[in-house]
């Protein structure tokens, strides 16, 4: 059983989020929180696996509530989870800010309900949840103020010309086995491309790999 924790000021928003969570036979929710700061300390107490986490909250807002709960994870201090942020459209600069503080992910308030629980599940198993539309409508609005040229050659100089191509393909929201697809080669060999990316550009998950390969410009807005 995946365990949830809802962060949500909105009460009818956070009251949704848990009805619609609850209803799925393999998730639960183990805590509500109508902060970031009542966020992190129900994270402390009921573990969750994944937080769903709104971005403007009074209190504590979701980016620092996002940072605290995965610097926590880091140091032992907090059990470990995975953060996706759930928001409106119009908050994108917010957003990036949840992603570069270590969320897995972000899902429009909008979304359908299968895509809400598909999100929960992908951030579960580790993965990274990316809406290819709207990241790319996101990034290409604030990447732009994040230029990181130095990085991408750097990149260049650390990268194959085969895991470059990877990061391209993980920028327009491809899975592994679309990606393998496009490359020729097996969904598992992509997962081992994928790994050595990580470790070579010392990031977390896709989801960072899809912010750096567009602020470094290996990904076109």
């Amino acid at each position: 059983m995946i365990r949830v924790l809802v962060a949500d000021d909105q009460d009818l928003v956070r009251a949704g989020a848990v009805a619609v969570v609850d209803a799925a036979p393999d998730l639960t929710v183990v805590a509500e929180a109508a902060d970031g700061a009542a966020a992190v300390e129900a994270q402390r107490r009921h573990r969750a696996d994944v937080v769903l986490m709104d971005v403007r909250m009074p209190v504590l807002d979701g980016i620092e509530a996002t940072r605290r709960l995965v610097a926590g994870a880091t140091d032992g201090s907090l059990p470990p989870c995975r953060v996706v942020v759930l928001t409106t459209f119009d908050l994108d600069e917010y957003v990036y800010g949840a992603l570069r503080a270590g969320a897995s992910g972000f899902l429009l308030k909008d979304a359908p309900t299968h895509d809400l629980l598909a999100a929960v599940r992908t951030a579960h198993r580790g993965d990274a949840v990316v809406a290819p539309s709207a990241t790319r409508r996101l990034l290409a609005q604030v990447v732009p103020r994040l230029p990181d040229v130095a990085a991408r050659e750097a990149a260049a100089a650390a990268l194959s010309e085969r895991e470059l191509a990877v990061v391209r393909l993980l920028a327009e929201g491809l899975s592994n086995a679309e990606i393998g697809l496009r490359i020729f080669v097996s969904e598992a060999t992509v997962k081992t491309y994928v790994g050595r990316i990580l470790a070579k550009l010392d990031l977390r998950d896709r989801v960072q790999v899809v912010v750096w390969a567009f602020r470094t410009g290996l990904a076109d807005a």
